[in-house]
Parts: C-alpha cells; structure tokens; sequence
C-alpha cells in the first residue's frame, strides 16, 4: 500500500505540474491577446477541456502502472492532487497578473462588469448602478478571486476524478 501512495504522488506532482504550466500559458495567452477580461465562452470550454484532459491522463497513467487495476479512491486521490497542484500554480499566476503585471485590473474588471450592467439593465439609475458596483467590488479582491480559483479547482477537479474514476476503475482482485 505504502507503494502505491508514492506512486501516486509522483503522477500528481509531475500532472499537477503540466496543468498548472498549461493553464499559465492558456492565461498568458489570454492576457498577451486582450482577452483576459471579457473572455468568451470559448476560452472557459477550452479550460475545462484541459483540466478534463490533463486528470484523465493523470488517473489512465496511473491505471496503468498499476497494472491495470484503479480503485474509486485512487482515482479521486490522484484527480484532486492534480487540480490542487494545478489550481496553485493558476492561483499565483493570478496573483501576479493582479498585483505586479496589471495592478489596475480589478478596477478594470469593474469597469467591464459596469459597462455590461448598463447594457443589460438601460433602465438602471445610475445610483443603483453605484450600489451593485460597490457591492459587487466587496467581493472582487484579488485574494478573494484567487480563493474562488482554488474552490473552483478543487469542485472541478473532485466531480472530473469521480466520473473518470467510475468509467476506469478496475477493482484489483487480488486485493480481496
């Protein structure tokens, strides 16, 4: 058993490490083409595509070294390792993007969320804009963001690993 939490641990090191690398490119990308703060509905399905994708590989390498047996709970062991490792190397990414790289982007982001307001609601007096504003800002800390990131990561990463774990588990039988 000892053997095979290492094992583990090796494959949610080195995968956690390939989500958090991509996923700092994918932001990186979105940052260098402008998109970062409106980004489509594209750019979050390519994101959960490449948490999808990275975790299935994680837990299919894992089966495999394993000799083609994975329990329910070595799947979610390993899932929930990667998007952790993955979701902290994002969450400082994010932490740099807002505090050194782009220090204005909250009050971008709120700009954005202001102009979409405006949009969406023409009949909004421009009090009750300033109080949703202000409200909405409570909540819109880099710290808070970034928190937001991890939970989300973790959420993610917990129902990906279960339903992955489900189709690929193969109950060693010799393990009673």
């Amino acid at each position: 058993m000892e053997n095979q939490q290492a094992t583990a641990k090796k494959f949610v090191l080195n995968y956690g490490l390939l989500l958090g690398i991509v996923s700092v490119t994918f932001g990186v990308i979105m940052y260098v083409t402008n998109v970062y703060l409106e980004p489509s509905m594209v750019y979050t399905i390519i994101g959960f595509l490449i948490l999808i994708t990275i975790i299935t590989l994680a837990i299919k390498a894992f089966k495999t070294e394993s000799g083609g047996y994975l329990s329910l709970s070595e799947a979610l062991k390993v899932g929930i390792g990667v998007a952790v490792i993955g979701g902290i190397i994002a969450a400082i990414w994010s932490f740099v993007l807002m505090n050194y790289i782009e220090p204005d982007y909250m009050n971008q982001m709120m700009e954005v969320q202001r102009e979409k307001m405006i949009e969406m609601q023409p009949n909004m007096t421009e009090a009750q804009i300033n109080n949703a504003t202000e409200m909405a800002s409570k909540f819109s800390s880099p710290l808070i963001s970034i928190a937001i990131s991890l939970i989300g990561s973790l959420f993610f990463g917990l129902v990906i690993s279960l339903i992955v774990g489900l189709i690929m588990k193969n109950k060693n039988p010799m393990e009673g």
